[in-house]
């Protein structure tokens, strides 16, 4: 029995892909010949998934605290900070009247 997927970009969603090698851990890497970005299909660091940045910053403005950040989404605390202060720079969460 054959199982088929389609597989495809997280940025552009085209199906033009290509395998690009293997992780340290094993997994399978893509690369996409639209965009020409990589990605891979499943993560084994929960912070490189897709919507954890989002995550966190809207538990943030939820007034949750950075170790129930942490336990909730499986990340370190570290991480989160890293987060915020790189979003920090880019987006601040809160605006001066």
């Amino acid at each position: 029995m054959i199982h088929t997927s389609e597989i495809e970009c997280p940025h552009c969603h085209s199906n033009d892909l290509v395998k690009n090698g293997k992780s340290s851990n094993g997994t399978q890497k893509w690369q996409c010949n639209s965009c020409k970005k990589h990605f891979r299909l499943d993560y084994r660091y929960k912070a490189w998934e897709a919507g954890t940045k989002e995550k966190i910053i809207e538990l943030t403005l939820n007034s949750s605290g950075v170790r129930d950040i942490g336990r909730v989404l499986h990340i370190s605390k570290d991480t989160f900070c890293a987060v915020l202060k790189k979003n920090a720079k880019n987006q601040p969460l809160f605006f001066d009247k």
